[in-house]
């Protein structure tokens, strides 16, 4: 008998101290929060350069952790470019395998192989928040979901209908006259039928509080209730801001005054491949300005994308304190990126439906223990590499499952070159791309047409090389390996007509 209970006393110590064992190892993972913003471009932070926009809890993210300068969505297969950053940051799968994984979960699908449920299987207590717009259903990939959100505050856009009207309007006139409220505005000053900061126009105001505001009072609450939890957590925070429409308390639209604002270098009445590239009136991104493009309608344009950013800033700061109070800070870590950037003018452009830098490239910072402050890294990354760096930090074991990879090595220096030999770019079937040594090759199949740009000496792409006998050997080099890309990517666009048509000219 004594026997027995001397086992049985052995048994129930081992387990305790398995238990206690198993709790220690869960505390030693570090938290992460991901703050995911929605069309934000890389240069729309004043820590970052803009001087005219006004965001001091970024700017404290950047003085407080390392600066990733060069960070690329991949691109898209349709005009939605959200859902395929999305769909590649969850699955963890680059473009055109992601777009398979999307009609996949259509079908409730490899479920498991998701950025949530690799971190729940490495321990964590998983939390999503705001949008989503990936097919997979949240509820079956985190833990907590919370107000869930559309692609965009109250789709203003009836796709089928606007279809219909374009196909009966005549050659001549112009589709974006029969845009609804809020869209081909403003045409001049006294055009004040939109006001952002007016909640009767719903949007951002559908439910009384500011979809920024519900993210933020969301994120806050469950922090509030998992403070004394033992499992580390992981915070997908998505906000809708600052895509359209740009909504803001009026307050924040008065921090900018028309007058300080200023047009970018390469602002454009009207981009003259714009047809080719699929950028045309039809495009509801581009539906939004009036065509051609005027000074005052894109400041106002611009003002309303600011004051937005601002009034996001505003909760990722009380977010930061929350998890600063409830959360250990020598174990969390953040993470502020965004599905992609915008033109808002640039190029005559207003959406991200282009492979300009300014709509492929977006913000991307990381702060936590070890991590260098005020620190910034010009190696090119992808923004999706944010996932593959959460698994990296949790131990999940999902390598091989992954295309993209951990920035960690390069944060802390013990990797100089990038992961990525090249960065590729795709946008349905009108747009193709590579980023490779300091220079960017454009190619648009529907208009037989190359552009290369040296990114270090014209950053806003505006003086073309392609046709210039010197760059010659540089087009020829950098096409022969976009094609080679393309079969890495599982890219089925064949470009070899275009590039003959396109030699055939020079």
């Amino acid at each position: 008998m004594k026997k027995r209970l001397l086992i049985f006393l052995g048994v129930i110590s081992c387990f305790i101290a398995c238990k206690e064992q198993e709790k220690t190892q869960k505390k030693e993972k570090p938290n992460f929060i991901f703050l995911f913003a929605d069309d934000y471009t890389y240069d729309a932070i004043h820590a970052l350069g803009n001087a005219e926009i006004k965001t001091p809890n970024l700017d404290r993210l950047v003085t407080t952790g390392t600066t990733f300068t060069h960070a690329y969505n991949m691109g898209a297969w349709n005009g939605a470019v959200c859902v395929a950053s999305r769909s590649m940051i969850i699955s963890g799968l680059s473009v055109w395998d992601a777009q398979k994984k999307y009609e996949a979960w259509k079908k409730d699908q490899d479920l498991e192989h998701t950025w949530g449920q690799y971190m729940k299987a490495a321990g964590y207590e998983t939390y999503m928040g705001g949008k989503w717009h990936v097919t997979a259903k949240a509820q079956k990939v985190f833990d907590h979901v919370k107000n869930e959100r559309p692609g965009m505050p109250r789709d203003r856009w009836d796709h089928a209908a606007m279809v219909k009207t374009f196909a009966e309007l005549p050659k001549d006139i112009n589709p974006a006259t029969v845009m609804p409220l809020g869209y081909n505005r403003p045409k001049d000053e006294k055009d004040t039928l939109w006001n952002p900061a007016d909640p009767k126009h719903g949007g951002y105001w559908e439910g009384g509080t500011h979809w920024s505001e519900v993210v933020k009072n969301d994120a806050v609450a469950f922090l509030d209730e998992t403070k004394d939890r033992e499992k580390p957590v992981f915070m997908y925070l998505a906000f809708n801001a600052p895509h359209d429409p740009r909504q803001a308390p009026q307050e924040f639209l008065d921090m900018y005054p028309l007058e300080q604002i200023s047009l970018p270098k390469n602002w454009q009445e009207v981009y003259p491949d714009r047809v080719g590239i699929d950028n045309d009136y039809q495009l509801r991104d581009e539906a939004l300005a009036p065509f051609p493009r005027t000074a005052y309608a894109t400041k106002k344009h611009i003002q309303e994308y600011y004051a937005l950013i601002t009034h996001l800033d505003q909760q990722l700061g009380e977010i930061w304190k929350k998890v600063e109070e409830t959360l250990d800070p020598k174990n969390t870590y953040i993470v502020f990126t965004a599905d992609h950037g915008l033109a808002i003018g640039k190029h005559g452009l207003i959406g991200k439906q282009s492979l300009f830098d300014h709509s492929i490239r977006a913000p991307f910072i990381i702060c936590g223990p070890d991590i260098p402050k005020d620190k910034k890294v010009n190696t090119d990354i992808y923004i999706q590499d944010a996932m593959a760096t959460a698994l990296d930090l949790a131990g999940a074991p999902a390598k091989e499952k992954v295309f993209f990879n951990s920035i960690l090595p390069l944060v802390k220096g013990t990797q100089k070159s990038s992961n990525y030999p090249s960065i590729y770019g795709s946008y349905v079937n009108s747009q193709r791309m590579i980023r490779k040594d300091g220079f960017k090759l454009l190619v648009y199949p529907k208009l037989n047409k190359l552009l290369l740009f040296s990114m270090e000496e014209d950053p806003d792409e505006m003086k073309d090389l392609a046709t210039k006998t010197e760059y010659k050997a540089k087009v020829e080099e950098l096409f022969g390996e976009l094609q080679q890309l393309q079969m890495k990517m599982k890219d089925s666009l064949d470009l070899s007509a275009t590039y003959a048509k396109f030699k055939s000219k020079i």
